[in-house]
């Protein structure tokens, strides 16, 4: 009789005890709040560029790295993670529209993105408010870590370090003493024209002056015959590839034969070549390289057998949008937490954890966050069209 009351007590201690831990939910005492799932429900991590438009080539490699980085991390306890694709074209005003779409969605907690300066500057108080944390491919002015913004960073190096070697480069390496610039007018390539244009003045060159342009003209023999009249050795350019292309293509019947064209790193990649055609030929650009590893080489199989493209056809920016997103991934591991069948992520917490990250292996190197959110890994290259095909700038 005793053993079975003894086995009776056991099996109501048991019960006692599973019911007591299962009534113990998750409290969330993040300050940002936390986003929940119920079974079944999908984690949602956006990813946030240009999808369509001139700058659609752009966009998509991004996206692509990003989407290969989810297939080697999908699910976090037992939950899917979706990646939400959303569409800036390119424009701050859409960017900012997408930013309040993401913002109302209670299941989204982390965004790829976005791209492009412009689109970001306007989407960073968006998610600050949300408490949805950053993670930019490709974003590079450098004020937008200088907002002091707890959910925005990126892993590209910004323009103020793009511009200083760039300028020391063309007045040290290829001995030019008088420069142009032109821009497209936008949040990332004026201010990344500017600057290099006053780093080049502070080196000892001479600035003869320089011209804005329109995007997405295909007629650009006015400007361009302005900067002729200033008699430069060579043309900064500060924007994308498509308007580059189309610049370089004009500049000979304008009167700019034998004067050089040194482009940013939006407009370095296979999409200029095809564009620009024979014209891009003598043409400069500045590059991120990728370390090569292991891990980069799977990197490149997996994208061709994914997409039919080789990695670095549409721009070379795809690695950094598969880093932006594994960082995000890791955080989110980290922070996670199992209450019952639900699945909780404190907000605040996972904007912390994207920032501490420190020695993360990623396909452009070592990434480790500044206390704004730097965490570029690569270095800067200028690459020169030979023969149809960028190889490596003279004196590197």
């Amino acid at each position: 009789m005793k053993h079975k009351v003894l086995a009776l007590f056991v099996v109501l201690l048991v019960v006692s005890l599973s019911v007591s831990s299962c009534a113990k939910k998750y409290e969330c005492t993040d300050e940002w709040g936390c986003a929940e799932f119920a079974a079944g429900e999908k984690v949602k991590v956006a990813y946030v560029g240009p999808m369509t438009g001139d700058y659609a080539a752009f966009g998509t490699d991004i996206s692509r790295g990003a989407e290969l980085a989810l297939k080697e991390n999908p699910d976090v306890e037992g939950f899917e993670i979706e990646m939400v694709v959303e569409d800036t074209q390119g424009t701050p005003e859409q960017g900012a529209a997408v930013a309040n779409k993401l913002a109302a969605d209670p299941k989204v907690v982390a965004v790829d993105g976005h791209t492009f300066s412009g689109s970001t500057e306007v989407a960073i108080p968006v998610y600050e408010g949300a408490g949805i944390v950053m993670m930019s491919p490709s974003a590079t002015t450098p004020s937008l870590t200088r907002l002091g913004s707890k959910v925005f960073n990126r892993v590209a190096f910004h323009d103020e370090m793009q511009a200083l070697f760039a300028s020391s480069y063309i007045y040290d390496n290829l001995g030019i003493r008088k420069l142009a610039y032109m821009h497209d007018g936008g949040s990332y390539g004026q201010p990344l024209a500017e600057m290099t244009a006053n780093f080049f003045e502070h080196a000892g060159g001479t600035v003869v002056g320089s011209e804005g342009i329109t995007p997405g003209e295909t007629d650009y023999s006015a400007p361009l015959a302005a900067i002729a009249a200033l008699d430069p050795e060579l043309i900064y350019y500060g924007g994308y590839d498509a308007d580059a292309a189309v610049l370089v293509s004009q500049m000979a019947a304008a009167g700019l034969d034998g004067v050089l064209f040194f482009g940013c790193d939006g407009t370095y990649g296979v999409n200029y070549l095809d564009l620009a055609g024979a014209a891009a030929e003598g043409t400069f650009s500045t590059y991120v390289p990728i370390p090569e590893s292991q891990a980069f080489e799977k990197f490149k199989t997996d994208y061709e057998a994914a997409y039919g493209d080789p990695q670095g056809k549409l721009s070379p920016f795809s690695p950094h949008g598969h880093d932006a997103m594994a960082v995000l991934l890791s955080a989110i591991d980290q922070v996670a937490v199992k209450s019952g069948n639900n699945l909780i992520i404190p907000r605040r917490a996972l904007a912390n954890a994207v920032r501490a990250t420190k020695d993360f292996s990623g396909l452009t190197g070592t990434i480790t966050c500044s206390e704004t959110g730097e965490c570029a890994a690569a270095s800067i290259k200028f690459m020169k069209v030979e023969g149809g095909q960028w190889v490596l700038g003279p004196g590197q």
